[in-house]
């Protein structure tokens, strides 16, 4: 398992810790302060929790290098991890507006949030939006969906407790019914986020192309590893978080054999040494006729 890695199963492990402290944090603020849009909050972070073991399992098992039966290795299980987490966001959407819907129906019955919601509901929003981008930066590091997907979920839960500040503060205002109201806005926006990386790991199952970005930085490297080469054929996908190449090139017909690997040799290191993330350049010779 590489240094790159062990730094994600690191993210990951504090992510853990910081959404154990907050869930319980935010259930204690929920049922003392009788706020049901911060009990949703922190059935937020419990499922952070348990979405976060998933992560670790996915990069864990991505690391592991190729074998008999996976000669292509184990890179496209985070993107599995990253379908089933945004599986988990979806649901938690849901339930979270379920039980705002009730207690909207219900409204009769509202009271009053106390004073320790709002508190909770402030200090989740800096903590969760602070996790948000420690995440994210590693995520965008290891070009990791799952990680991206973890990130994600810090965001839907500072949204989620922006929404909750707002609606405490609306119900210690005079109007209860505000508080289960964010709880239907919280649910929207959780079910965005959990279709926009649903998006993102599929992307990465199907043989997506890079960006185009990407593609052409790669083709001016080839281009320029050696005069008078012609590009015939030029395609990558996203294999998981790894980027496979395949380059059909024409050059002088009347070089030789070892010359010929040599300008793939070349191409190949030029490639590899500034696109870590590429995992596999295969890259044809043909005469240039």
């Amino acid at each position: 398992m590489n240094w790159l890695k062990n730094k994600g199963i690191k993210v990951s492990i504090i992510t853990i810790l910081v959404n154990i402290f907050l869930f319980v944090f935010k259930l204690i603020a929920g049922i003392i302060g009788h706020s049901n849009v911060m009990v949703s909050d922190a059935v937020h972070s419990l499922s952070d929790i348990l979405t976060t073991f998933l992560v670790i399992f996915g990069l864990v098992m991505a690391s592991k290098n190729a074998d008999e039966k996976h000669p292509y290795g184990h890179d496209r299980i985070e993107s599995v991890c990253g379908i089933i987490l945004s599986f988990c966001l979806f649901l938690t959407g849901l339930g979270i507006g379920y039980f705002g819907l009730i207690k909207i129906i219900n409204y009769q019955d509202l009271v009053s949030p106390g004073s320790i919601s709002l508190i909770a509901a402030f200090i989740s929003i800096l903590v969760k939006e602070g996790m948000f981008h420690y995440t994210v930066y590693y995520a965008k590091k290891l070009k990791s969906s799952s990680l991206k997907a973890d990130a994600w979920h810090h965001r839907s839960d500072a949204l989620s407790s922006i929404g909750s500040f707002i609606g405490i503060y609306a119900a210690r205002a005079g109007l209860p019914v505000v508080d289960p109201i964010c709880s239907l806005i919280i649910c929207l926006l959780i079910i965005i986020s959990a279709l926009e990386i649903f998006k993102d790991a599929i992307s990465q199952m199907i043989d997506t192309s890079c960006d185009e970005d990407t593609n052409k930085a790669i083709i001016e490297i080839i281009k320029n590893t050696h005069e008078n080469i012609v590009i015939k054929d030029f395609k990558t996908r996203m294999f998981g978080s790894k980027i496979y190449i395949d380059a059909l090139i024409a050059a002088d017909g009347n070089m030789s054999l070892n010359d010929a690997n040599k300008i793939v040799e070349h191409i190949h290191n030029e490639v590899e040494d500034k696109f870590r993330e590429v995992k596999h350049c295969n890259i044809h010779i043909i005469p240039n006729d």
